[in-house]
Parts: structure tokens; sequence; C-alpha cells
């Protein structure tokens, strides 16, 4: 038999879904109101940018940002159409390919920083004192760990 979670638990796993369910529409709502992609692009614009010339492999970028292949690899066409990643010939691996962020993917990037960073302090920030934010760190961090096992 299993053991069941606690109303505790279970209220704060519903909050938790709830508060990012609720940040994130904020979060894109702003980017959408300035005329700039969806939050996704800003994330893999940002992975590929960490990686530097060498770029990533599809399914290292997946792991980075925790979507599903087939989602990934649309999200990447789209983003690779409008000309800010290309796809490059993997010289260890010559079946497969690199994404690689372009000069016109970091300035986008850039672009969007400003307008994620307000929204980030306006749906959480401006909610919680610098002591609440340091405990939800800190709690999500932990829970974050757990889960995430050893590497």
């Amino acid at each position: 038999m299993t053991a069941q979670p606690t109303q505790t638990v279970v209220r704060a796993w519903t909050r938790l879904l709830k508060a990012q369910h609720l940040a994130q529409a904020s979060v894109e709502r702003s980017l959408k109101a300035a005329g700039l992609p969806p939050l996704a692009w800003y994330d893999v614009l940002l992975e590929l940018e960490r990686a530097d010339a060498d770029g990533l492999r599809p399914f290292e970028l997946e792991r980075a940002m925790l979507l599903a292949q087939y989602k990934l690899s649309r999200l990447i066409d789209r983003i690779e159409a409008a000309g800010y990643v290309e796809r490059r010939a993997c010289e260890a691996d010559g079946r497969g390919h690199v994404i690689i962020i372009t000069d016109a993917g970091r300035a986008l990037r850039r672009k969007m920083w400003p307008i994620y960073a307000r929204a980030i302090e306006s749906a959480v920030g401006r909610h919680l004192s610098d002591t609440q934010a340091e405990a939800l760190e800190k709690i999500l961090g932990q829970l974050v760990d757990q889960l995430a096992g050893p590497r």
C-alpha cells in the first residue's frame, strides 16, 4: 500500500501548480504586449547562449529545457525560421547536429530580458518580502534537488 499525502501536502501541491501557472501566464502576457516571442524562446536562447560557440545537441537542450523531444523540435524549427538559431553538422557525429545561437538570437534574448525581469518582479517579487523570497527559494531548491536525484 502506498502512502497518501496529507491534506497540507495536497494543498501545497495545488498552490504550487496554480502559482506557477498564474506567474507564467503573467510573464507571457508581458512578452506578448511588448511584441516579443513566447517565454520558451527566451529559455532556448539562454541555454544556447550559455553553451557559447559549441552550441548544444538537441538531446542536451531537451534535458536542459525539460521539454518533450517533439515539442522542442517544433520550437527549434520556429526559432530557426526566424533566424535566431541555426543547425550545424556535429563534428563528433556525422549523423547529428548542434544548435547554435545567432547574433540576432543573442540580441533578441537581451531585448527580452528587461520585459521578463519586470514581469518576474510584478508576478512574484512585489508580493514577497526578501525573507519570504529567500525561504521560498530554499524550499523549492530542496525539492528540486531531491526530485532530480544524483547526477
